[in-house]
């Protein structure tokens, strides 16, 4: 058996958030989770214990607390609230993964609010310069953590970084949601991932694909 790890989820009563939860319970995983919704964090614990018993899951109001004892942090919040829980957790974070799955759509989306020459994921690396940045679960929606096999196919779900062993990392808990990793580059790819979750959404605004729908690579 895998090593247990300790995964803190920042924002886990989100969609994503508790999707990731949910489905990263179970694995062979401590999850710290944290949420400001402090009743909606003890009601989404209760239904991972209710479909996973074995689950090893607590609730934290601090985020800097649940990712003190973390190996891997998972930022499940907004592009615009990243800013302000890097600064709570940098002192906690030094080299350990932090995994960015924000996608900074503007309001209207059609657009993203970064440059063309960044990405969120690029901006939280300088923000936790001592932290391993890596891009990831930001091109599948919510519902494919449930569904993660679309028309007999399984999703993909891609990854950027910089560092080799924490895409590695990453890659065994995407697996672990039952989503097909594929390491895309390094963490500047993560412009053209976020660019994709943009067009995806489009996609399913206009074709009512009723948000379950995700990219495949096909290939021989």
């Amino acid at each position: 058996m895998k090593t247990k790890q300790t995964i803190a989820i920042l924002g886990a009563t989100g969609n994503m958030g508790s999707a990731i939860a949910k489905s990263l319970a179970k694995g062979n995983n401590r999850l710290l989770l944290f949420a400001t919704r402090q009743q909606r964090l003890q009601t989404l614990i209760s239904g991972i214990q209710s479909e996973t018993p074995n689950a090893d899951v607590e609730a934290y109001d601090c985020p800097t607390s649940a990712s003190w004892e973390a190996d891997v942090i998972v930022l499940a919040v907004p592009y615009s609230a990243e800013n302000e829980i890097a600064s709570k957790i940098k002192d906690v974070a030094n080299q350990k993964i932090v995994i960015s799955i924000a996608n900074p759509l503007n309001d209207h989306y059609n657009g993203l609010v970064t440059a063309s020459d960044t990405s969120a994921a690029e901006e939280l690396q300088k923000l936790l310069p001592n932290s391993r940045v890596i891009k990831a679960f930001n091109t599948v929606l919510a519902a494919d953590f449930t569904t993660p096999v679309i028309a007999g196919m399984q999703v993909d779900a891609f990854i950027a970084g910089n560092n080799t062993q924490a895409l590695e990392s990453v890659s065994e808990l995407v697996r672990t949601t039952g989503l097909n990793p594929i390491i895309a580059g390094d963490l500047s790819v993560s412009r053209t991932l976020e660019q994709m979750t943009l067009l995806l959404i489009q996609l399913n605004m206009k074709n009512n694909y009723n948000w379950l729908a995700g990219w495949k690579i096909l290939h021989n």
